[in-house]
């Protein structure tokens, strides 16, 4: 399609929306690069500075990102994370049609935890592990969580593309019953900044996940250090209105 030069809509919006099109069929994937400002320019026939503003418009918009030295990418589809169903981060990630991944970072026995002591009823000593979450091999997430002591058999290794739940129903040999999660927002810091892939001091998701057995056990406290502008927490459900 081309551009109509006596148009109304000026000529960098209608660019605009041309690659806006383009985009959303998956024209540039798998890469997702954009072509350079140079070939867009020789393309619709304009000057560099009207592809500027094309290409800006987008970027506002949040349906491009530009990297230093490389060019301009389409932006990474957001994940969306439903509150209202019983499911691990990794199986939310699966559901959607993306390619997750996860990698085991550490893992080892250390003491509960004050805050966690009366979670897992006293235990002296519980099971930390922390993973990162990839999606199309970017980093998403880093999960750390705390598990009854009896997973320290494990071989975290073996089972890493594994969801936590399924490593918990597998040992345990209970199914997940119940969670609670609470969701914040905080600064990352040197560590977290390295792991994500972020800026030092970018803000970042907070899930914290408190799961159960059906017997009331906790078995499971996860904290997990999300980067926002890939993932979104939505609740659906049907609300009766007040007169």
């Amino acid at each position: 399609m081309s551009i109509l030069r006596d148009s109304t809509t000026s000529l960098y919006e209608q660019i605009a929306q041309q690659l806006l099109d383009e985009i959303q069929r998956g024209a540039f994937e798998p890469s997702g690069k954009l072509p350079s400002e140079a070939e867009l320019g020789q393309r619709f026939g304009v000057s560099r500075v009207t592809v500027r503003l094309a290409v800006g418009k987008l970027c506002d918009d949040g349906v491009v990102e530009r990297k230093q030295g490389k060019g301009t990418f389409a932006a990474a589809k957001q994940v969306r994370h439903g509150l209202d169903a019983l499911r691990s981060f990794h199986e939310a990630l699966l559901l959607q049609g993306l390619q997750p991944s996860m990698r085991v970072i550490g893992q080892q026995l250390v003491p509960t935890p004050d805050a966690l002591r009366q979670l897992f009823e006293g235990a002296a000593q519980c099971l930390c592990v922390e993973r990162l979450h990839y999606v199309d091999g970017e980093p998403i997430a880093l999960g750390r969580s705390y598990l009854p002591a009896q997973l320290a058999s494990v071989v975290w290794e073996e089972v890493e593309q594994q969801p936590i739940y399924s490593v918990l129903h597998s040992v345990t040999g209970s199914a997940v019953a119940r969670a609670d999660m609470a969701i914040r927002a905080q600064q990352a810091d040197k560590a977290l900044a390295s792991a994500l892939g972020v800026k030092r001091g970018a803000a970042l998701l907070v899930m914290e996940r408190t799961s159960w057995f059906a017997d009331d056990r906790c078995c499971d406290r996860t904290t997990f250090h999300i980067r926002p502008e890939r993932y979104s927490f939505v609740l659906s459900g049907v609300f009766a209105s007040k007169a």
